[in-house]
Order: C-alpha cells, then structure tokens, then sequence
C-alpha cells in the first residue's frame, strides 16, 4: 500500500541518515594487520579522523562477536567492565611518538604479555551523540621457537636416520631440509599442538653416511633457525639397528650475526678412546690436581676439593640475589692458571666414602674462563663464550640434554648423566672437550681462540644438595713402554660438606 511505501521509505531515509552523521562527524581509522610476539606488548593503532579530542567520547575495544564482553571499555572519563583475560592487560596506547594521545583522537589500544589467544580481529569503535563509527585490526601472534635439534641412528645399508625437532613456535612453522644446499623432500613431516598454543614440529630422512644435512624451521624467510650435521665426521660406533645420538649441531640464527670463532663438535670417541687402557695412558700423564680457588663467596661452601651452594640459612639475607637462576654468584675458578699445553682434569657428581645416597648431582657448570675475577654482581651479563666462559652445564629441569654456554645456546643430548665428567684442554690448538669417565665417550668440544691465562671452572649449580668434587690423583712411577697403563689411584678424602 501507499502507507506501507511511505514508511519504508522513511526508514531507509533515516538509515542513510544515521549513516551519513556517523561516516561525516567521526570516522575510526586503524592500520591492520599488526604483529605481536607472544610474552611482549604491542599496540593496535585507532584514531579518529579529522583529529579531534575523544576524551568525552565512548571507546569500546572488543573481539569479533563480543561487543557486550569488550576488552577495554571507556565511557564518561571511566573505564568500565571488561572480559576478565584481559584485565590488566590493556591501556590506552600512542599510535606513534608523535601521537597527542586521546586529547588528539589517538584511541589506539596498548595490548601487555600477548598470547596466542590474542590473534585475530580486535574491533576499534568509537561513539558520541553525533554518531559513531568502528573499524578492525587484525593481529598476528608470533613465537620464535627453539634451535632445531638435529639426532642420527645409524641403519644398514650404509643409511642413517637424521632426524629434526624444533617446538615453542607459533604459528606452524615451516621446516625444510637441504643436503648440501639442495632441497631434500623428508620421510616424514609431523606438526603438534601444544598445551601451551605453541607448535612442535618433528621430521626425519634416510641418507647415505657421507651426507651433509641441514635442517631449518621458521616462519618467514627472515626467521630461520638451522642445524647442520656433516655425517662423515661422526663414527660408527654400535651394530646395525642399534640407536646412537651423535649430534654435531651448528646453530645459525638468520636474525643474528653468529660470528664466533669456536664451532661445536660432537662426534662420537675413537677405537682408541673407546679402549680403557688406551684411555688412561692418553690421559694419565696430562692429568693435574686443579685447587680450588680461596674466593670466601659467601654463597658457597668450600671443603678441601669439594664445593656446593651455602645453606639457605648461611646465605646473606637468607637468599641468593638472583633467585633459582644459577649465575656466577655460585662460581669458583681453579688454580693454577694456564697459557699453552695439554692438561685433563676430573670432577665428580657423586658423593664419596659416605652412606648418604644422594645419588648423581644434577645441577653444574664445568669448563674454563679467561675472566681475572668471577663477577660477583648477579646483574652483570650472563657468562658465555662471547665474554670468556667456556663450560658445559647441567640442569634438573632439563633432563635429557647438557648445554654449552654459546649465545644461542646449544643442547647436547645424553641417556643417562655421567658421575664423572673429565675435561680435556689443549691451550695450543684451542681445544675444550668434555668425556663422560664412567662411559668413556666424548660428550662433546668447543674449538676457540684462547687469549691470554685460562681458569678451571666450576658450579656447583642450586637446589641440588649433592658436591662437586674435583678429583685429586696419586700418579705412580709408569714401567715399560708408552703403551702400557700406568696404574693410578683415586684418593677421595672423608669430608663431609
């Protein structure tokens, strides 16, 4: 009818209306997409154009389908109700340096500790009683995972098993494999969710015992991580169809210049070392009784040969300055120093000549420095190969790998944990190789440009009751040839620390 006509005619009109006022005296303009890095902040940028105050004005930040639960809501000068993940979260953000703030229209919205929940759409709106107006930003989460590590079993046929893991990503990574800079296509290639939200991602290959494989994961082209593997360098040491990891890993962070002049090696012992009277001549007429250094660090405590963390009770304050976090607070160097030749030292995990069954310690460092003194301030930046501390660690929480102390930082996998760890330094060629004693296998080798006198180190770690003993030995008159064993023996003296 006429009427009916008429009306719907009218309601368009004041549609269009509405519409004009809104579009005409308040327009939302953002920039989208936005990427956060998951655990920092990042601002959603929103203004009003043309520029005008917003103090007075209503500002509403909200997830798609979620206007009644906002992130932010600001009315009347006062911040209103919001979805509880988001409270204390979000503020109101600057847009860029330049930016006046609300005052000049800036409503940008300044997101804290972003999650991978938080990618998606966040909608900007803006309303007075003149109108309103509302656009979206699209933020992309990202993580940046962990170095890929690289394991090897050897298979029959002259074929080895490589396999790569990488996981802490987000959002699903990509993984490539190359054999000597040409693409390989993997075996398998599998991708899991974590509980976090993060990604893990798992492959593996077959090739020939000469390969040389990388193995890079990231998200973009300028966010590769890589792992390399020269498979000709690693020994056959077990039959056919028996697993070993042997893993020579070279970390390269595609956002970092990694120009160190060390690499990581970790290749498996030679026939000679895996032979115990080969072993102990090699090492008997290099190895020395290293001293530990009379520092009164309040934070350790020192018994002859053996060292561990204080009592919480002894502490100063009754606690460490940097919490859990094992710092040089807990380090102590050896003596003497060295310039030049060969010498092997050993400490043991594992507490001698007592009833106490405390069992393997599992929280150290042991290596060597350049440093004159052990920074004692826990503020001073954490030691590692760039500023002269060469050590491999341990921790409990980490229960199937060691770390070398590279910037990255490089895992080494291991099956069970050494009772002795014996420590091998050539001054001359630059070489620090670490061996489990008990196995006599190599756990693995930095190869560094040593300047200057170098240290014993040692750490007795924290939360880990068990000490660290640096093994003195009784060397006796050796007989016959080079190749005989000259027999020695370990003394442990009874103290209790």
């Amino acid at each position: 009818s006429l009427f009916t006509d008429r009306r719907v005619t009218g309601l368009c009109l004041l549609t269009l209306v509405i519409y004009l006022t809104a579009s005409t005296n308040l327009v939302v303009t953002t920039t989208s997409p936005v990427t956060g890095t998951r655990g920092h902040q990042v601002t959603l940028p929103c203004w009003l154009s043309p520029q005008q105050n917003a103090e007075e004005l209503e500002v509403r930040w909200y997830r798609t389908n979620r206007f009644d639960s906002p992130v932010m809501h600001y009315q009347s000068k006062k911040f209103k109700y919001q979805e509880p993940a988001y409270v204390g979260r979000v503020s109101f953000g600057l847009k860029d340096a330049a930016s006046g703030g609300l005052k000049s229209g800036d409503v940008s919205l300044k997101l804290l500790n972003v999650t991978t929940e938080d990618t998606g759409d966040f909608f900007c709106y803006v309303s007075s009683n003149q109108g309103y107006d509302s656009a979206p930003v699209n933020l992309l989460v990202t993580a940046s995972g962990s170095p890929p590590f690289l394991s090897v079993v050897w298979g029959e046929n002259d074929k080895v098993n490589v396999s790569c893991e990488s996981e802490g990503w987000y959002p699903q990574p990509v993984l490539r494999w190359s054999d000597k800079k040409q693409d390989v296509k993997p075996q398998s290639l599998v991708y899991r969710n974590l509980s976090s939200g993060l990604f893990l991602v798992h492959s593996w290959l077959l090739l020939s015992s000469t390969s040389e494989p990388s193995c890079s994961v990231g998200l973009s082209d300028k966010e590769v991580k890589e792992a390399k593997v020269s498979l000709g360098t690693l020994h056959k040491t077990l039959e056919p169809g028996k697993e070993t990891f042997c893993v020579c890993v070279i970390v390269i962070l595609c956002l970092f210049v990694f120009d160190c002049k060390y690499r990581l090696q970790y290749p498996t012992l030679t026939h000679q070392y895996h032979c115990g009277k080969l072993h102990k001549t090699f090492f008997n007429h290099l190895h020395i009784n290293v001293k530990l250094e009379d520092r009164n660090n309040p934070y350790l405590k020192v018994v002859g040969n053996r060292v561990r963390e204080a009592h919480p009770d002894d502490l100063p304050g009754k606690s460490f300055p940097d919490g859990e976090m094992v710092t040089c607070v807990t380090a102590i160097k050896g003596t003497s120093g060295f310039s030049s030749g060969k010498h092997y030292w050993e400490v043991s995990m594992r507490r001698i000549n007592t009833d106490e069954k405390l069992g393997i310690k599992q929280s150290w460092w042991v290596g060597v420095t350049s440093a004159a003194e052990i920074p004692s301030n826990s503020s001073t930046s954490f030691p590692n190969t760039s500023n002269g501390f060469w050590f491999l660690s341990s921790s409990p929480k980490r229960a199937n790998s060691f770390q070398f102390s590279t910037q990255p930082e490089i895992s080494i996998p291991f099956h069970s944990r050494p009772e002795t760890v014996g420590v091998y330094l050539d001054c001359d060629s630059g070489e620090l190789s670490f061996y489990n004693v008990e196995e006599k296998t190599l756990i693995g080798s930095f190869t560094a440009t040593f300047k200057g006198e170098i240290f014993p180190l040692f750490n007795p770690g924290k939360g880990d009751t068990s000490p660290m003993e640096v093994v003195q030995r009784e060397v006796q008159s050796q007989t016959g040839d080079e190749g005989n064993c000259a027999e020695s023996n370990t003394t442990h003296p009874a103290i209790s620390i």
